[in-house]
């Protein structure tokens, strides 16, 4: 998330001092609305700050707001709105620098970048192997970046770039897990791959007989796998999301994306890095689709679906509802501006009192 890219080198000032180490009650927060002016369903979202975010989307659709939210840039790429690519992931620098990824099969599933605040693109990547379809993006800094694919000949295929997204490398596979049958990646929020701290990296499953979880400490070159507690053995069920505030401590959510079929069980929580998972006593109760922390604070989380908003403040054990609108995605910045975007151009940002 880019969170994680931004809070490196961040430390909580006096504003947040007080939020350090305890858990931070959202309750009577909710989330407001910004017109955006579009009906584009944005499933990418990066968080910057209070005042700053991107959200990326359908049609080829990117939008910028540096008032938090007040107005908003159309910084589309052109190609991409030509070409009506399916923007399903973003993560940003900062105001000015955002690396964004267009999913599908063969060369739909491209890289764009942009280093003037979505003024011009530039493409980095353009998938050349029709078995591959790219599903997330993550960043560990300004230069270290990953991206991942459904399975290629038996397994998940990951890209690497280290010069912040210009260039890009398919790593070898010899360190990934051979993947489940139907096994594959949900490109639903853009967190089916995420980061925390500077090499290590997880990625969430589904469609296979279980839900599992895989985890790199090298930056994506070798991984070990572990089972979800999140119900799988479908197309539509699985892990959708994950969050890690740190490289032990991670939420994973999901479910089944279907209107009006029953996720139980659609949220688990590891301690160890994602070596183990263990079911949320108290889950969402229905399927959900993203999942960030809120910064400075123990164990507060936010959790977001098309049926609602949850919030727990005892690190995933527990979850209770906090709004009932529709969201796709939802990422905290370190400022503790948190963000979320979905359907029907909605894009809000969580208000405090």
């Amino acid at each position: 998330m880019c969170a994680a890219i931004l809070s490196v080198g961040v430390l909580a000032g006096p504003a947040h001092a007080e939020e350090q180490g305890r858990a931070t009650d959202l309750g009577a927060a909710g989330w407001t609305l910004k017109e955006t002016g579009t009906t584009a369903r944005f499933r990418g979202l990066a968080a910057v700050s209070r005042t700053t975010a991107w959200v990326a989307g359908s049609k080829g659709t990117v939008l910028r707001t540096l008032d938090g939210g007040r107005s908003w840039q159309d910084v589309s790429p052109p190609g991409a709105v030509a070409e009506q690519l399916e923007l399903r992931d973003i993560e940003a620098f900062d105001a000015r620098r955002a690396v964004a990824l267009s999913i599908g099969e063969g060369e739909a599933s491209r890289v764009l970048r942009t280093e003037d605040g979505g003024a011009t693109w530039t493409e980095t990547f353009r998938n050349p192997d029709p078995r591959a379809f790219y599903d997330c993006l993550t960043f560990f800094d300004a230069r270290h970046g990953l991206a991942m694919s459904d399975p290629v000949d038996g397994k998940f295929r990951i890209l690497a770039t280290d010069d912040g997204g210009r260039h890009w490398r398919v790593l070898p596979g010899e360190g990934m897990p051979a993947a489940l049958p139907g096994e594959a990646g949900f490109a639903a929020s853009g967190q089916c791959l995420v980061s925390a701290g500077p090499r290590d990296v997880w990625l969430a499953t589904g469609g296979g007989a279980s839900a599992r979880v895989l985890h790199s400490a090298d930056r994506g070159r070798t991984w070990r796998v572990a089972e979800s507690t999140v119900p799988a053995g479908d197309p539509a069920r699985g892990v959708f999301a994950l969050a890690f505030r740190d490289r032990t401590r991670g939420l994973a959510v999901g479910g089944d994306y279907r209107a009006g079929q029953a996720s139980p069980r659609a949220a688990a929580v590891s301690s160890d890095g994602g070596r183990t998972w263990s079911g949320a006593t108290t889950p969402p109760p229905a399927y959900r689709s993203g999942a960030a922390w809120y910064p400075y604070s123990r164990g507060t989380a936010l959790a977001v679906g098309p049926t609602g908003t949850d919030v727990t403040t005892d690190g995933g054990r527990n979850w209770r509802p906090l709004d009932a609108g529709s969201f796709d995605t939802v990422d905290c910045a370190p400022d503790t501006g948190c963000w979320a975007a979905g359907e029907k151009g909605r894009v809000a940002r969580l208000e405090r009192p």
